[in-house]
């Protein structure tokens, strides 16, 4: 019985290895957007309703496995040891995945990690897809923190805290292994980038970057509020649908919209 569950397990994992390999080509080389499920389904030579019962929805044939980590911040911090505090918990966790060169910390050259890697970066609605995970990460871990009686604007600031530094460090590994640094090389890199925010996390940042010199002119193109100068809300937008309009068709109206001179 036991071997037959095995044998099991082994195709099941085959079966994704494949899915997700002929889903990450077809995306890399003609474009997230321009790939469909039923066509992923006929590369593989399986149903479409096969392709769903290993990845609920489309996006997660890049990026399915950031759902598994979701709760991963919200546990380990529920889990600290007596006396320590989130910021040492995440910092402690995040060097040890470092450790192990654990893919979620961006320390990896593995083909299908590069591939996803790609994807993500030149695809918004998988950008926006890892953004909500990330909200929903962060989520988390202020609950637990509330759970413990801490109040919800500072559960939500240091979570936020926590959470984006290390997005950051991740990101920034990415970035260099993308760049085709060796991933020795990154990972020397990115214990120093850990230890050294971490650091500003628990030391602050209120004294970091003092201005020595005096400032710049203020840019003239800009009010104190930060507007452009002469800016009106909406009318470079309406303009803008207007010339398109203009240009692709011969209407004498909308032309005249668009140009009042000419009415």
């Amino acid at each position: 019985m036991e071997q037959r569950s095995g044998l099991r397990e082994r195709k099941k994992n085959a079966m994704w290895g494949r899915l997700k390999s002929t889903a990450l080509q077809m995306f890399e080389e003609r474009g997230y957007e321009n790939v469909s499920v039923a066509e992923i389904a006929a590369a593989a030579e399986v149903s479409k309703a096969t392709v769903f019962n290993y990845f609920p929805a489309k996006e997660d044939l890049v990026i399915g496995g950031m759902k598994h980590h979701i709760e991963d911040p919200a546990r380990v911090v529920r889990e600290r040891a007596r006396g320590k505090t989130p910021h040492a918990a995440l910092r402690d966790r995040y060097l040890h995945l470092l450790e192990h060169r654990a893919p979620q910390t961006g320390l990896s050259d593995k083909p299908l990690f590069l591939q996803v890697q790609r994807l993500i970066s030149v695809t918004p609605a998988l950008m926006v897809s890892a953004m909500e995970y990330r909200r929903r990460s962060g989520a988390l871990l202020a609950d637990v923190l509330m759970e413990e009686g801490h109040p919800k604007l500072t559960s939500r600031l240091v979570s936020s805290q926590l959470l984006h530094t290390q997005y950051v460090l991740v990101e920034a590994n990415v970035h260099l292994i993308l760049e085709g640094r060796p991933v020795y090389e990154v990972s020397s890199m990115a214990f120093s980038a850990a230890e050294h925010a971490f650091g500003l996390l628990e030391n602050g940042i209120g004294d970091v970057m003092r201005r020595d010199t005096e400032p710049p002119a203020s840019d003239a193109a800009f009010t104190r509020d930060g507007c452009a100068v002469g800016y009106e809300p909406g009318r470079a937008e309406a303009e803008a649908v207007l010339e398109r309009f203009a240009a692709e068709s011969g209407d004498e109206v909308i032309r005249a919209l668009s140009d009042p001179g000419r009415a």
